[in-house]
């Protein structure tokens, strides 16, 4: 293997005392000094929020109040840093509002030190329960803090307008075909 060698050029005398690079450096220093700041006041002030941004993960409920998730698990079998714990529970025969759901969450909890807000769990919902909000700033002072548990997610998530409504028009197939 043959060994290239790359001849220099020389450097001249200013730039062996470095006064160029020096100034260039002051140039760029006095240009900040004399420009408008761009400093925001957090949190009084906000940066813009861009179109798809991914915040928070949280749940929703439909328009009627109720619960949308079912506990079908898939958010949790997808979320690459294991961030959402779901215990299943049985939905009470005296919800008539349920009557379309066999489970629901007894416990649901995303774990915000965990979560990369990749958004898989939205996309993979088949209920349109989970949906990544706007929200950016989560802070905690312990660990145990930065859990969503099931009550603080539909906090921070509320009520979603839902364009299929897809309960109420199967509620109404069903009583339709037992009027028949």
């Amino acid at each position: 293997m043959a060994v290239i060698t790359v001849e220099r050029k020389p450097l001249t005398f200013l730039e062996r005392t470095y006064l160029p690079q020096i100034a260039g450096g002051l140039k760029t220093t006095f240009k900040h000094l004399i420009a408008p700041k761009k400093t925001l006041e957090y949190p009084e002030q906000r940066p813009a929020i861009p179109v798809g941004y991914r915040g928070v993960p949280t749940l929703v409920k439909d328009p009627n109040g109720r619960e949308k998730c079912v506990s079908c698990q898939l958010c949790e079998f997808v979320c690459p840093p294991k961030a959402i714990r779901i215990t299943p529970g049985e939905i009470p025969a005296d919800q008539a509002e349920r009557a379309h759901v066999e489970k629901g969450p007894q416990a649901f909890d995303i774990d915000m030190l965990r979560c990369i807000y990749c958004g898989l769990c939205q996309e993979v919902c088949p209920e349109e329960a989970i949906f990544l909000q706007n929200q950016f700033s989560m802070s905690g002072y312990t660990r145990a803090e930065m859990v969503n548990h099931k009550d603080r997610l539909y906090e921070l998530g509320g009520t979603l307008p839902d364009a299929h409504h897809k309960w109420d028009k199967k509620k109404a197939a069903e009583e339709h075909g037992n009027a028949h």
